[in-house]
Formats: C-alpha cells, structure tokens, sequence
C-alpha cells in the first residue's frame, strides 16, 4: 500500500472525506444506540468522471449510486474491468430505460410504478438476472417529488410478488428539505412506520428490512430515527460543476 504521502490529491481528499464521513455515521449511531454496521453508506457519484471513481475504488469503495441510467451506464461500461463493483440507481426511472437498468444494475431504489416493474421483471429474466429494489415513497406530500403515497405502498407491495426477479427490500424516501428538523424527521419516521407495517402485514414482510433515507444535510437524523442506507454525494466527492 502507498503512503498517504503517495497517493494523488484527489484520492487522499476522498479518503479524508470517507473517514469523516464514517465518524459522523458511528456518532449518529452511538447517540441511537444502535451499531454502525447496520447503516451502509452509499456514495453517490453522479456527474463524477470515471476516472475519478477509479480513484474511489481504490480507496475502497464497491457500490456507487447514481440517478441518471444513461450516465450510469457508461460509467459502468467504462469501469467494467474493477472487480466487485457495483451499481446502484436511485432516480426516478422511465419504463422505457428498463432494458438498460436490467443489464447492469444491482439495485434500484426508486420503484414506484407496477408497469415499470413489470418491465423490468420482464427484461431482468432475459438476461436471467436479478435486482435488488426499494420503493419509493413520498413522505412530504410534495407534488414535485416522485414516490407513492405512504397509503397505496401497501396493496403496491403485495403486487410486486409476481415479478419474481426483483428483489424487494425495503422502501426509499426523500425528505422534506428544512433546516428544521421536525418535519425532516417526521418524514423518516412516517417511512419507518410504514417499513413496520408492511413487515407485519404483507406476504413479503419477512424480506424487507432497508430504509434508505437520509442524504448529506439530514443523513443523522435519518440514522437517529432509524435508516439502515444514507446517500452522500457531495460530501464525499466534492461540490459538483455548475450547470
């Protein structure tokens, strides 16, 4: 291993990055009391270059989130030589961008329509793959955000049991944006109560246990009330270009 003294710039910032990022996580864990292997953080590379992630797995990291499938893809095609890394797509999705999805992606946590999910049952079994999902949720109430209504997730759920190449663990939320942390938390645990719910009520309940909630303005309090995936961007990676 080189020293730290050897490694590029970019990759020791990275790697400064990562490890405050873990301490914040293992903090927010301690004031829980929960332990911090139960909370996974996935980094979200969106609009990073690829050689940049080449620098990110280097320091370790195996899956990277990214929202848009077009740029996903050509990020994987490009990375394809690093063993064990995978892929994770965590924006809303059109039907018609299943078929690139199913040839790459191991997770997919926006799932929020049963004709997309058919459509990806459908082109996940041609290439005789499987997909890890999540549905999405929207705990706001905001017309902007995609996501179910915390009231249709449940017979939602129960028709995913047909599509047997996905794999459904849990649900996804985006939270209200705020500095104050009443209504951002009640977001996180309207979908904790929800997660409950489901795992008492539906035919799937005993697979579902992941709560993807919490990004880099509010990833602690989403741990407090419970997230078990936290998306950081730009906290890891640094601020994005300017559009």
């Amino acid at each position: 291993m080189p020293s730290s003294d050897a490694l590029p710039p970019a990759q020791l910032q990275m790697q400064r990055n990562l490890a405050n990022m873990r301490q914040r996580i293992a903090a927010a864990c301690a004031r829980a009391g929960r332990d911090p292997s139960q909370v996974r953080l996935l980094p979200v590379s969106k609009t990073v270059p690829a050689e940049q992630l080449r620098l990110a797995y280097a320091a370790g990291l195996r899956t990277l989130g990214e929202n848009k499938v077009q740029e996903a893809y050509g990020k994987w095609q490009a990375l394809s030589d690093l063993p064990g890394l995978r892929w994770s797509i965590i924006g809303h999705l059109q039907s018609n961008k299943a078929r690139q999805v199913a040839q790459f992606a191991d997770e997919f946590q926006a799932l929020d329509s049963l004709a997309l999910a058919q459509e990806l049952d459908r082109r996940l079994q041609q290439h005789g793959r499987s997909l890890d999902v999540l549905v999405q949720v929207n705990t706001s109430g905001e017309a902007s955000k995609f996501g179910l209504p915390a009231s249709d997730v449940p017979r939602f759920v129960q028709q995913l049991a047909p599509c047997s190449a996905l794999r459904v663990r849990g649900l996804m939320t985006l939270a209200m944006p705020s500095s104050d942390p009443a209504p951002v938390r009640g977001c996180f645990v309207q979908l904790r109560q929800l997660l409950q719910r489901l795992q008492q009520e539906t035919a799937l309940g005993a697979q579902l246990s992941e709560l993807s909630m919490g990004m880099s303005g509010d990833f602690e309090w989403a741990i407090e009330e419970g997230a078990t995936i936290v998306r950081i961007g730009q906290a890891i990676f640094g601020a994005r270009p300017s559009a």
